[in-house]
């Protein structure tokens, strides 16, 4: 076997391991927190549907654009979206707030939810875009269990 050979088998067992150690780091670390994770995702979702009890579809997504202001990031992220999922779920109707594009109309959907965070004053928020598919989401499924 010529030494370029053994060089690239070398380096590709050392890779192969690598992508096996990683994996298992992650799926260690997942199984450590998950159960953490889960408990602060349900201790949100109540908070939304606490608050969402007591205000309109509006109000929901007003504290929910308030909250990624104030704290941003992946995980924030993920917590404001299921706030305000919850919290639409437990609120009133506001007249309008479901005249939305679907999802699936690709185009006009990526532009209403830029004008919307343009709107808010998150033009550059990596998150704001996925508070407004929870919108179009939660009135996509309202809209499927009227018929």
């Amino acid at each position: 076997m010529n030494k370029a050979l053994k060089v690239f088998l070398i380096i590709g067992v050392c890779l192969v391991l690598l992508v096996v150690a990683g994996g298992g780091a992650c799926f260690y670390y997942v199984s450590k927190h998950k159960q953490e994770w889960l408990e602060a995702g349900n201790k949100v979702m109540d908070e939304g549907e606490k608050f969402g009890a007591q205000t309109d579809n509006d109000g929901c997504l007003a504290e929910a654009v308030a909250r990624t202001k104030r704290e941003t990031g992946l995980s924030a992220g993920i917590s404001h979206n299921l706030f305000l999922r919850a919290c639409l779920d437990a609120s009133r109707p506001s007249p309008g707030f479901c005249d939305v594009p679907k999802r699936t109309e690709f185009m006009k959907s990526a532009q209403w939810q830029q004008q919307k965070c343009q709107d808010a004053g998150m033009a550059g928020d990596t998150y704001c875009r996925q508070l407004f598919t929870q919108v179009q989401q939660f009135c996509e499924d309202k809209q499927s269990k009227q018929k």
